[in-house]
């Protein structure tokens, strides 16, 4: 290799090194063009066999410099919640199947793997709720539970992991958050027409809702917030003897139907595709009306 090129000038004895005659020898550090250290081995004038160790720090130009300007460190940034929204999240993050499972236990009917009536009963006690109160159906729903008065393994199991609860507890504190969730105007259109299918006996095959179960459904469906117009739908339904059942279609449409008539189904328009059902409420109200501006 070709000798380095120092670019420092080697230190005199006076420098402040320490030297010690006859010390073994030592090679001196210097540094190569300011890139990196090479060893070489110097005598002083005067001095036989001494070695000298002296590091020479690389000389950085100024536009070196500015290449290297530090950064001062920035401080974390800090997640500012409060002590509730804390501990929602805690209770959400934190949930094991393991107690899902075991929470599943019990309420499961010792014959079957499912939950049914009588383990309903007693989760809703758990709960601190009626089995007919809407937010158990809203519970229902959001387990995706195909038919009433009962939970699968799987129905519960999953319904639990959505809501990423564990415990009754968890729940419960749930509650708020699932009815404000069907508030949304299209996930309580979702949640509405989930419950046709639900109220269904599926046992028996049932295709066609039974007039006192889809009576019964819309009072607490719209239990929370409900239409002008719904007690007089269910008081035509109840009156006429001769409706045994309510088609999907005319279930689904009553939605539209509550939204686009007003409370004196004024906006009522028959030339619209709307189901025959709807059309003989719209009917027999205005007969009634008339017959009201008759008798005045």
């Amino acid at each position: 290799m070709g000798k380095c090129v120092s670019c420092c000038k080697a230190p005199s004895l006076s420098s402040g090194n320490a030297r010690y005659a006859g010390a073994p020898t030592l090679p001196t550090i210097q540094s190569h063009d300011g890139q990196g250290y090479h060893v070489k081995n110097s005598q002083t004038k005067g001095v036989p066999e001494e070695r000298s160790l002296d590091i020479v720090r690389p000389q950085i130009s100024p536009t070196e410099k500015k290449m290297f300007t530090p950064y001062t460190k920035l401080p974390p940034i800090k997640r500012q919640i409060n002590g509730e929204s804390k501990r929602l999240s805690l209770i959400s993050r934190d949930f094991s199947e393991n107690k899902i499972q075991a929470l599943f236990e019990q309420y499961r009917d010792p014959e079957t793997d499912v939950i049914l009536a009588e383990g309903i009963e007693k989760f809703c006690e758990d709960l601190e709720v009626r089995p007919e109160e809407f937010i158990v159906l809203v519970l229902a729903w959001k387990f995706n539970a195909e038919a009433m008065c009962r939970f699968t393994r799987e129905e519960f199991v999953n319904g639990c992991k959505t809501l990423r609860v564990d415990s009754v507890k968890g729940i419960q504190l749930k509650f708020p958050e699932l009815l404000a969730e069907v508030q949304n105007k299209q996930t309580f259109k979702e949640f509405y027409r989930w419950t046709y299918k639900f109220g269904l006996d599926v046992d028996t095959g049932q295709r066609t809702l039974p007039i006192d179960m889809a009576v019964s459904l819309w009072k607490l469906i719209f239990s929370q917030r409900e239409p002008p117009v719904l007690a007089r739908w269910l008081n035509f339904l109840q009156k006429h003897q001769t409706i045994r059942g309510v088609p999907r279609d005319t279930w689904d449409m009553f939605l539209n139907f509550i939204e686009q008539v007003g409370d004196d189904l004024s906006s009522y328009d028959d030339t619209e595709a709307w189901p025959s059902l709807l059309d003989d409420f719209v009917e027999y109200e205005n007969d009634c009306q008339n017959q009201n501006v008759k008798a005045d």
